[in-house]
């Protein structure tokens, strides 16, 4: 005899109060889920893949176009008195 053919006619203690874990068993409104879809979405490792890798891209890219700017402020195109064009670095007035 088998655990589901013993069962059979009454509910065992633990079948009877079982519910969704989380808050998919929750009894929430249909706003509540389409403001928060997130809590009841199944994860999907591609998608979250896909973002981590291009968020990742996102903030490299940031830091690289950061680090070129800074890079083109050190340095400026000056003319000496006797006309030649050269390359000079800024200097603040405080040094």
């Amino acid at each position: 005899m088998s655990y589901k053919e013993a069962g059979k006619g009454k509910e065992s203690s633990g079948e009877k109060g079982f519910r969704t874990p989380g808050l998919r068993g929750a009894q929430t409104t249909t706003l509540f889920r389409a403001v928060n879809p997130e809590l009841f979405i199944k994860p999907n490792k591609p998608v979250m893949a896909f973002g981590l890798v291009t968020i990742t891209l996102c903030v490299g890219y940031l830091g690289y176009m950061h680090a070129m700017k800074e890079n083109d402020q050190q340095l400026y195109e000056a003319i000496d008195s006797e006309g030649e064009k050269y390359m000079r670095r800024k200097t603040s007035k405080w040094d």
